[in-house]
């Protein structure tokens, strides 16, 4: 990272930042030399200047008991709102009246307002030197919070990066030069299977979306060993379908541009497994990235095709554009057949049914274990990275039965999409007793204030490293 948190403050400071709930402002304003009462009481997002000794003090509200995400978004504001102030001259950062896990959330958010758009800077981070004044937490213990917190915000703008990438920046070469990338740093084990060898192991769902490309496939594995040997391994699949066009079944031309966006179950396994390997996490993890574009061209599969998966099962084509839950059938099928896995989550951009339904509030999410529910909701609640479940109930199968095929890619309804999305990915864990399946499309992408469109917002890295730190 290159913002510079420190634990005393430094010399020469001209500028300083305190942030403060509504109850700790009651104790601290008697520390001004002016009196503030009726000026400033530390509402959320209420801000105030006083000028002392040629220091400018800024103050800033955080509300009546905020939980340690609104701290965090809070943070984050103020990082990206005074940027140029932050940039000027050194700066410190009060919040001496904080608790452990309050200056975690503080850290994180002035991390992650650093954030900066369009791709072509040459990186996402700005310089600032932050002089963090804390009196009740030791520097070892400053250090050792600045380190999971600055792992986090890496692997959480290794995702926003990904994402808002142009098509044209982020074909198959560049992110895969990317993972062997991270994989050298990180000492992930890789595994990659191009169009021949994906052909000869017969991951038939998977080529079926590829066979439209002039890009290469690469069905890549990532792995990540702990040195626990007796630690729990976590199976993670990411749909990263890097630009969607709906293929034959083409997707209409309104908004076609955010369709880079379709990789965002991938970018928050790569932000997590960042984050993972940086916080040396005891966990096992091994990642599935079935990469390839929904092309449209004179190869591309075509509606009324009949399909063989990975695991033999086949399915018959209605929609091209139902193309994420065939790369996934195939991630989950492989995963399940070749590796052991304690839990097994799959994370796509997949449905326009669960954006109707849930908006940009959270992300919908189907599993088959009442502890793993209650896990992923708890931490979707800690990181307000939320979820919401929905049934896998078995009548949502009929809908989706073939006539020459054993299933149908799609259902011929028009309601309840993204639950049948999720039964048939249910299709492919091959009995895996411990499965969820979550449906981000309308939370990995939207409003933002760093672009004036929308943009990556990174939905997915903390939820899955909070529920990796508590599984």
């Amino acid at each position: 990272m290159k913002i510079n948190l420190t634990h005393k403050s430094a010399q020469e400071i001209k500028q300083k930042f305190s942030f403060f709930t509504e109850e700790n402002w009651q104790t601290e304003k008697a520390n001004f030399n002016q009196n503030l009462e009726g000026i400033f009481s530390a509402k959320k997002d209420e801000t105030f200047i006083v000028v002392e000794d040629e220091k400018v003090h800024f103050l800033i509200g955080l509300g009546e008991d905020p939980q340690n995400f609104e701290i965090q978004a809070s943070a984050e504001k103020f990082t990206y709102d005074f940027r140029k102030k932050l940039k000027a001259t050194n700066t410190e950062i009060n919040a001496d009246s904080f608790k452990n896990h309050q200056i975690e959330s503080l850290v994180k958010g002035l991390f992650l307002g650093t954030y900066e758009y369009p791709f072509k800077a040459e990186h996402p981070i700005f310089n600032a030197d932050f002089q963090l004044n804390l009196s009740d937490i030791s520097e070892e213990n400053l250090q050792d919070l600045i380190t999971k917190t600055s792992a986090i915000c890496e692997g959480q703008f290794a995702c926003m990066e990904w994402l808002n990438k142009p098509q044209n920046f982020k074909r198959v070469p560049h992110i895969s030069e990317f993972l062997t990338e991270i994989s050298t740093q990180y000492h992930f084990k890789q595994t990659v299977f191009d169009r021949k060898k994906s052909e000869e192991i017969g991951l038939g769902a998977f080529l079926s979306v590829n066979q439209g490309s002039s890009q290469e496939a690469a069905f890549t594995i990532l792995e990540y060993h702990s040195e626990n040997p007796n630690a729990k391994t976590i199976g993670l699949v990411g749909k990263c379908v890097l630009f969607d066009t709906g293929g034959i079944s083409i997707k209409g031309s309104e908004n076609l541009h955010y369709m880079k966006s379709d990789m965002g179950g991938a970018t928050a396994v790569i932000g997590t497994l960042i984050a993972a390997a940086k916080m040396k996490l005891p966990v096992h993890i091994i990642a599935i990235l079935p990469i390839t574009d929904n092309a449209v061209s004179n190869t591309a599969y075509i509606p009324s095709d009949v399909i063989k998966a990975y695991n033999g099962k086949t399915i018959e084509v209605l929609n091209t554009d139902a193309e994420g839950r065939m790369t996934l059938a195939d991630g989950l099928s492989y995963l399940s057949k070749n590796y052991k896995t304690d839990i097994l989550i799959d994370l796509a951009t997949l449905t326009g049914s669960s954006v109707r339904m849930f908006g940009y509030t959270c992300g919908a999410y189907f599993s088959n274990n009442e502890n793993l529910k209650k896990s992923l909701e708890k931490s979707g609640d800690q990181t307000n990275q939320r979820l919401w479940n929905l049934p896998l109930w078995d009548i949502w199968k009929d809908d989706f039965k073939s006539d020459v095929a054993d299933f149908k890619n799609i259902s011929s309804k028009p309601f309840g999409d993204c639950i049948v999305a999720g039964k048939f990915l249910e299709q492919f864990i091959e009995g895996h007793q411990n499965w969820a399946h979550l449906d981000i499309a309308g939370v990995a992408f939207g409003n933002v204030r760093y672009m004036k469109e929308k943009g990556a917002t990174g939905y997915g890295v903390q939820l899955l490293i909070d529920f990796l730190e508590n599984c």
